[in-house]
């Protein structure tokens, strides 16, 4: 079991409360408020798990500002009340940034019984593989 601090405690209710407020956003049409709010919460959240010093660093290696730059341009746009070009935008950020870890998200999500199931299927399965970039050859 991992063993969290307090501050990170809030810091993944955060996180997890601003990508549901950002889904809702999304679902109802790309409501600016709903979307920009789940932005907010998000960095927060991120901020709060892995520590300022560490989020700095994270946003600002140079193999990860282009996704930066995207995931801020995002927000900036979704603030000024342009929220599917922002939310294109940002979301071409959030693969720049987070594309890594979606392979080890597939390899938890696996973990949990329901969703494991799920993305286990044979139908299902390589296809999550290939996207997620899990057992990809580089020929």
């Amino acid at each position: 079991m991992i063993w969290l601090s307090d501050r990170q405690k809030y810091g993944v209710g955060f996180t997890t409360f601003g990508v549901i407020l950002f889904l809702l956003g999304i679902l109802t049409f790309f409501d600016s408020g709903l979307l920009a709010f789940g932005n907010i919460l998000f960095v927060i959240g991120i901020i709060l798990i892995i520590g300022p010093q560490r989020t700095v660093t994270f946003f600002t290696r140079p193999t990860k500002i282009r996704g930066t730059v995207c995931f801020g341009i995002g927000i900036l746009l979704i603030l000024m009340k342009w929220s599917f070009l922002g939310f294109i935008i940002e979301s071409f950020g959030i693969l720049g940034l987070f594309g890594d870890f979606f392979g080890t998200i597939v390899q938890f999500l696996r973990s949990i019984p329901y969703i494991g199931d799920l993305l286990s299927h044979p139908l299902v399965g390589p296809t999550i593989d290939r996207v997620a970039g899990i057992n990809t050859l580089p020929v």
